[in-house]
């Protein structure tokens, strides 16, 4: 039996296509050494170039070692036919074509087959290979047309996976051991409005089955949190941190990436959350066009108001057939590499202040090992490093004495 490697890059949306794709072999087995691997899939991610750089380079090694290389993921639309022109790849695939990707790996000849942006698989998954929590792709999609990005345009418009099928996977997922959830998509807030739904809801349903510890959620927008949603800030099982996409704090900024969000709505939004103990995350976007230094100022003296603790920020890069790709002035890469520096700075304190005066007994899933120290997230999605002479790894452990540092959380756990 030929084995094949999977190559995941980018989101948690593609660690759950990986795994779709896995569960849906029949003539391969599947190898955690790249090395050995007759096939290779790529499951790619196009969100920057930066991205697609890093595909591209990881394609050129595999083929050097004589591996047949399949692309799949955002990457093959938006670089599939030239990697195929070029003769990199042996096959490209689209999103649909996850579930017949046996059929696909067994084809002789090369091949393309993009397949649609409008479906949404049925494979329910009930393992994760390596991994101490599952993931949940609740949705697809996403019906925002931000100025820079590209995603609607690989994913297609917003569609929300059947909740019954959930909640058939959560059992089986349960059941097998795997307390913590992960709920992923491209725009996860959107969920249920094609259904008569919504995330708050599908929420309330997946905690109540047995066996669901914690529930983490994926990226949602500032406008996406109503009232059903409201409901569960409250309950023990949802994670205590939140991720909510500002990508800027000024209000011309916003206009010119076509944000739906507005800096005094989303301040007095966070410090609701954020009285409800809530660890609070964000994305930003240092150096889109248009970005003066006049409101670089402003977005900065407004940003240090929010009450975050994480940030997921990178420099605007350009990405061809977005409106921001057309946009002017563009900012000198060295000025958005700075302000990117004074983000993370920013945050990386705001962070720090947030542990050393939050000091409660932390419940952790412990995640890995590596030279004799184990690692975990807390519910506030904090990083944790941990002695322990007992054998501890993928066990939940409550912490209540540990060292606050500025890269970290240190604790020795007592049996």
């Amino acid at each position: 039996m030929k084995k094949v490697y999977f190559k995941t890059f980018g989101c948690r949306t593609n660690i759950y296509d990986t795994q779709i794709m896995i569960e849906n072999l029949k003539d391969f087995e599947v190898t955690k050494d790249e090395k050995e691997a007759e096939v290779i899939v790529v499951n790619s991610c196009t969100v920057t170039n930066g991205a697609d750089s890093g595909v591209r380079s990881y394609i050129n090694g595999a083929n050097k070692r004589g591996a047949k290389v399949i692309l799949a993921g955002c990457g093959a639309f938006s670089k599939g036919e030239d990697l195929f022109k070029d003769k990199k790849v042996f096959g490209v695939m689209g999103h649909s074509e996850k579930e017949n990707i046996n059929k696909l790996l067994n084809e002789k000849t090369r091949f393309v087959e993009m397949g649609d942006l409008n479906s949404l698989e049925k494979t329910v998954v009930s393992d994760y290979l390596g991994k101490s929590k599952a993931f949940l792709k609740i949705q697809e999609g996403c019906n925002f047309r931000c100025s820079y990005c590209i995603i609607p345009f690989v994913r297609g418009d917003a569609r929300s996976q059947d909740e019954e099928l959930i909640l058939e996977q959560v059992r089986k997922l349960a059941f097998n051991g795997y307390g913590e959830f992960v709920l992923t998509g491209t725009n996860i807030g959107s969920y249920g409005q094609d259904k008569r739904s919504s995330l708050g809801n599908l929420v309330k349903r997946i905690s109540q089955i047995r066996g669901v510890r914690r529930i983490r959620l994926g990226s949602i927008e500032p406008i996406q949190i109503d009232d059903s949603f409201r409901e569960i800030l409250g309950e023990p099982w949802l994670e205590k941190h939140l991720h909510l996409a500002l990508q800027h704090t000024s209000e011309e900024m916003l206009k010119l990436m076509k944000r739906r969000n507005n800096v005094k709505r989303d301040l007095a939004l966070f410090e609701e959350l954020s009285s409800f103990g809530y660890a609070l995350g964000t994305d930003f976007i240092t150096g889109h066009p248009g970005e003066t230094q006049e409101l670089w100022n402003e977005a900065y003296s407004s940003l240090k108001k929010f009450p975050l603790t994480h940030i997921h920020s990178f420099v605007y890069s350009k990405r061809d057939g977005t409106p921001s790709a057309l946009m002017k002035p563009e900012i000198r890469g060295d000025e958005a590499k700075q302000r990117l520096k004074d983000v993370e700075a920013l945050v990386a304190q705001k962070n720090y202040e947030f542990r050393e005066n939050n000091r409660v007994p932390l419940e952790i899933l412990v995640e890995e090992k590596k030279d004799g120290i184990y690692t975990g997230y807390d519910q506030f999605y904090n990083k944790i490093s941990i002695q322990s002479e007992r054998d501890i790894l993928k066990e939940w452990v409550t912490i209540e004495n540990y060292d606050v540092k500025k890269e970290g959380n240190y604790a020795k756990f007592q049996i």
